[in-house]
């Protein structure tokens, strides 16, 4: 009885590959899964405002800060957390900390429209003369935000990344 031996390259090359593809999907968001889940849909927006010249990691850094002690002012807990995550804080990641919040495209779209006029009363924009045309996409591409993910923190998530 001839016994064949296992071909060690080749199941060596097939882990490679897996790692690799997992490698890739891994770079590609690393948040997934941790903060949020996989973004069904991925929006691209075409901001109609250019970053700041001092459009920071700092600057971005300080914006979430401002908008999270505001909320912390409040008598009641937060309703969601803002994240400026990333290399250089390119990120902001929204996310619902109480369930039925931000679980569909529309309560998602109603929360960022009314962003808006949180986003004018930090101290990024408080003293900058901002169009009223501009919208919360607009306010945090100008602080050099390169995309934005909000979630429900459960099953829902969507990604808007800035051209």
């Amino acid at each position: 009885m001839t016994r064949t031996r296992p071909n060690f390259s080749a199941i060596f090359g097939i882990v490679l590959i897996g790692l690799a593809i997992s490698g890739v999907a891994w770079a590609a968001d690393r948040h997934v899964k941790y903060y949020y889940p996989q973004p069904e849909q991925i929006e691209i927006y075409k901001a109609r405002a250019r970053p700041f010249p001092d459009a920071t990691a700092a600057r971005r850094v300080g914006f979430v800060t401002a908008i999270t002690l505001e909320r912390l002012k409040r008598p009641y807990p937060p309703s969601t957390v803002f994240f400026a995550k990333g290399e250089k804080a390119e990120k902001l990641i929204i996310v619902a900390l109480q369930d039925g919040r931000l679980d569909t495209i529309y309560r998602v779209r109603a929360y960022l429209a009314s962003l808006t006029a949180v986003a004018r009363t930090t101290p990024a924009f408080r003293d900058t003369d901002v169009s009223d045309a501009l919208t919360f996409f607009d306010l945090a591409r100008m602080l050099g935000f390169e995309q934005i993910t909000i979630s429900d923190g459960k099953s829902f998530s969507h990604q808007v990344k800035f051209e």
